[in-house]
């Protein structure tokens, strides 16, 4: 098994699991990937025991652990049923959970968290844990949307900005080739509304078109050359906003990849805001890729 995970060129699959619904989802598309590479599947649940929590007893720190095992074990069972040649390992951390994750990963590996989790930032579009993991890992991360039971689409989609963005290309084109699907390859070009839109609109919007054009055949003939066998679209188009033609363009997909654009902030990197609504609002699972990692070529 792992040899066609080496000629995939991905690591094995990390998930984190809380008892959510979303990580639940997360957990069956991350067995999923995991049977496709051919790898292992890592279930980690963090119990968190070792922050300092007032008034939590000993008893209750051997409660939560116990918790955690049966979690653990049952999640591992409901999925050897649906993939019984899957090589499932369980781990349960006394740390927070981002952290476990990324140690979990180490250098190769994708790590997979659902939407949303349990606690206090349930309510938000993205979870507390997955926002951090996101934000600060050094490996591709995967935060699953959409359906429960999605229907296949048939295709992998890649966002491609500029050249750069060939190690994010690269990477969905081997997700595709796992799947046996075509990849889809989309350059989109704002054209901002404001003073003189108009002309922005007649002139081909922001920068000349020769340019987005050029973008995209560079990394879509790259692409051709690296993966003879599969199958690479490429479309560009213009619009008043990136993210919400992606969000868009996500209807069709089944997984989108992205370059995972990260920014320092003032408490730690933060999410650039198209990376951040993809997370949010798409419509299936979201792929993020570093732009510097390891695993991902000099170009990524």
């Amino acid at each position: 098994m792992n040899g066609t995970t080496a000629r995939s060129g991905l690591g094995r699959v990390v998930v984190g699991v809380d008892g959510s619904p979303s990580a639940d989802a997360a957990a069956m598309w991350a067995a999923a990937e995991s049977a496709l590479r051919g790898s292992t599947l890592c279930l980690v649940h963090a119990a968190d025991t070792d922050t300092p929590v007032p008034f939590l007893s000993e008893a209750e720190i051997v409660r939560s652990r116990q918790a955690g095992r049966e979690l653990l074990d049952r999640t591992a069972e409901a999925i050897t049923e649906r993939h019984p040649e899957l090589t499932v390992v369980k781990e349960l951390t006394a740390g927070p959970a981002p952290g476990s994750l990324r140690r979990a990963a180490a250098l190769t590996g994708t790590i997979v968290v659902g939407h949303r989790g349990l606690g206090g930032f349930s309510s938000l579009l993205l979870g507390s844990v997955g926002l951090e993991v996101a934000a600060e890992a050094t490996t591709p991360v995967v935060v699953v949307r959409g359906a429960a039971e999605p229907v296949e689409a048939g295709a992998v989609l890649a966002a491609v900005r500029n050249e750069a963005d060939v190690g994010c290309a690269r990477a969905a084109a081997r997700e595709a080739l796992l799947r046996k699907v075509p990849l889809r390859l989309l350059h989109i070009w704002n054209v901002g509304l404001s003073v003189g839109s108009r002309a922005a609109l007649r002139n081909g919007g922001n920068g000349n078109a020769r340019d987005h054009v050029r973008v995209l055949s560079s990394v879509s003939d790259q692409l051709r050359e690296e993966f003879p066998n599969l199958t690479v679209q490429a479309e560009g188009e213009k619009s008043h906003s990136v993210p919400g033609a992606l969000v868009d363009a996500s209807h069709h997909a089944d997984l989108l990849v992205v370059g995972g654009r990260r920014s320092p902030g003032y408490l730690g990197p933060t999410l650039g805001r198209i990376t951040l609504t993809l997370l949010q609002h798409a419509h299936c699972p979201v792929e993020l890729i570093p732009r510097q990692g390891p695993g991902h070529g000099s170009t990524s």
